[in-house]
C-alpha cells in the first residue's frame, strides 16, 4: 500500500519510519531496520576509552558527532573526519537523541 492511501495518522508515520508494513486489522509492524535500537548505534566499554560511549564498531565518542553538529559543521565534515561512523550510524544516533529528548517534552496535561 502506497504512503498516499494511509489514514492522515498512519502516512506520518510511514514517512518518519521509512520502513513501515501493514498488516490485518490495521496493526503496524516495524521492521528492525527503521526503528534503530540504542544498543545497535551506541556502544560502552570500560575496555574502549574508558566506557566512554562510541559508535558500535568504533572508537569515535559520540559527543564528537554533537559536538561537530553544534560547532555549526555539516554531517559530511563529521563522516570526512571519521570514516570508521557509517552515515547510517551517525542518523541513527541522531534520531535516538531526537526521540529521547522529544519523549519527556510533553507538556502537562
Amino acid at each position: 500500500m502506497s504512503p498516499a492511501r494511509l489514514r492522515p495518522s498512519t502516512r506520518r508515520l510511514h514517512r518518519v519510519l521509512g520502513t513501515v508494513r501493514l498488516t490485518m486489522y490495521h496493526s503496524i509492524e516495524i521492521s528492525e531496520a527503521a526503528m534503530p535500537t540504542l544498543e545497535s548505534v551506541v556502544q560502552s566499554d570500560p575496555e574502549i576509552l574508558g566506557g566512554t560511549p562510541v559508535f558500535v564498531g568504533t572508537r569515535v565518542p559520540i559527543k564528537n558527532l554533537l559536538d561537530y553538529l553544534a560547532a555549526g559543521d555539516s554531517l559530511e565534515t563529521f563522516l570526512d573526519h571519521f570514516p570508521s561512523v557509517t552515515r547510517e550510524q551517525a542518523v541513527a544516533a541522531l534520531e535516538i537523541a531526537k526521540d529521547l529528548l522529544t519523549a519527556r517534552a510533553r507538556p502537562p496535561r
